[in-house]
């Protein structure tokens, strides 16, 4: 592009999105190429059911290599989820991570370099004044 239309650009405001790269660039990258950086950046959501205390040392080997967990633990005795969630934590801790609870049962396990917004709210806790009208999920 010649500096004439540059200058162009730049004053009807378009030059922020040139000098990213234009913003077509990142939906037309291909499928392939988003795997690529995906593996190297560290920045996969792994979705996990462990089975057993066992399969807690592969959360926190995830959790490790920068990637989001999300762990359910709905086909784990309540003692077994009490000792995964201890283990996770102090491995949360360890790396400087954060966990939050998203269901019943059912954990968001982040690494430092991933930062999470807002909060879901947990409706168990609350009264419940629900009308005749509506369903319960």
């Amino acid at each position: 592009m010649a500096f004439g239309g540059k200058i162009k650009k730049f004053l009807n405001g378009d030059a922020e999105t040139e000098a990213n790269g234009g913003e077509d660039d990142f939906y037309t990258i291909s499928e392939a190429d988003a795997l690529k950086e995906a593996q190297t950046s560290g920045n996969k959501m792994i979705l996990l059911e462990p089975r057993s205390f066992s399969e807690a040392q592969a959360i926190a080997d995830h959790l490790k290599k920068r990637n989001s967990v999300v762990v359910n633990l709905k086909r784990v005795t309540s003692a077994q989820a009490k000792r995964i969630i201890d283990f996770i934590s102090g491995c949360i801790y360890a790396i400087g991570g954060h966990m939050q609870k998203i269901g019943v049962g059912i954990y968001l396990c982040t690494p430092k370099n991933v930062n999470v917004q807002g909060t879901i709210t947990d409706d168990s806790d609350k009264g419940k004044t629900e009308s005749e009208d509506e369903l319960e999920w």
